[in-house]
């Protein structure tokens, strides 16, 4: 046993002996990399498939192992080609995962440094009205669909409504989405914190896995929360819930009275806030 770990130690030893700042380099960032795909997984719908894709390896394996040459040729053309279905299946998920890479929490915090007191102010009372109008609107019972733009541009989305171009008032966000208004049935787009557009068509989520009570506004607001790093509020013509959607996820059930705070949080934050759990602590029910 005492020869053992005396083996043991040597090996160690001469391991570390020969391990250079470069080979420790090396391990972390790949390891970092690994950490971040598979936390992009768990996000996303490529969650589900993870088994049938092991389920393939193992019977890749076997089959190489056994020499089932039928079989090898049929698992090397799945390999083979297997890739280029994976990037056209995972499109949004890669698009995604590009433009994550593109928004750092330092970026974030240069920007947030470069606004003064006087903006801060004027971007808060701009979310005041918008939090004002949508009680108002719960209470009616009048459906709305407000997304605010960040960091990836929607000028795609943009084009497909009207161009307003206005202070975010609370009497103007009502009478937009008025029943019998022009632009009701679309998406406003909130700009640099200002009324950009109105009546926009948004794309619906491709999460087959949402529940069948949530309506169309709700799978366009998660639509536009998967392909974008925008914040989704609706507003529910049915129930006047109050809902709000980021990065692929949908808390409903959002407390009207702390509405102007959670969305400081979303989009004043010095850092990303994750809806996961922060919602929670206000009466938000989640959906993922």
């Amino acid at each position: 046993m005492q020869q053992f770990f005396t083996d043991l130690i040597n090996t160690v030893t001469g391991f570390l002996s020969t391990l250079r700042i470069n080979d420790l380099v090396d391990v972390l960032i790949v390891a970092f990399i690994i950490y971040k795909v598979i936390h992009l997984v768990r996000e996303t719908r490529a969650e589900q498939l993870i088994k049938g894709l092991f389920l393939i390896a193992v019977v890749y394996f076997a089959a190489t192992v056994f020499r089932l040459s039928t079989l090898s040729f049929l698992m090397n053309m799945l390999v083979n080609y297997g890739v280029i279905a994976l990037i056209v299946v995972f499109q949004p998920e890669l698009r995604r995962a590009l433009e994550k890479m593109g928004r750092s929490r330092i970026s974030k915090l240069v920007a947030n440094r470069d606004v003064g007191e006087e903006e801060l102010e004027q971007r808060r009372a701009a979310l005041g009205e918008i939090a004002r109008a949508a009680q108002n609107m719960s209470k009616s019972r009048t459906g709305a669909l407000i997304v605010f733009e960040r960091e990836t541009k929607l000028g795609e989305i943009i084009n497909t409504g009207t161009v307003v171009n206005a202070d975010p008032k609370t009497d103007l966000i009502e009478n937009i989405f008025y029943p019998k208004a022009p632009l009701h049935d679309g998406a406003m787009i909130i700009r640099d914190f200002r009324v950009h557009s109105a009546g926009c068509f948004l794309p619906l989520s491709q999460n087959y896995e949402i529940s069948r009570e949530l309506g169309t506004r709700h799978r366009a607001a998660l639509g536009i929360s998967e392909n974008s790093d925008a914040v989704a509020l609706v507003v529910s013509e049915e129930t006047g819930t109050i809902s709000i959607a980021h990065n692929g996820r949908l808390a409903r059930g959002v407390d009207g009275a702390a509405l102007t705070s959670v969305l400081e949080k979303l989009l004043l934050g010095e850092m990303p806030v994750k809806l996961k759990g922060f919602l929670a602590k206000r009466g938000g029910k989640k959906h993922e």
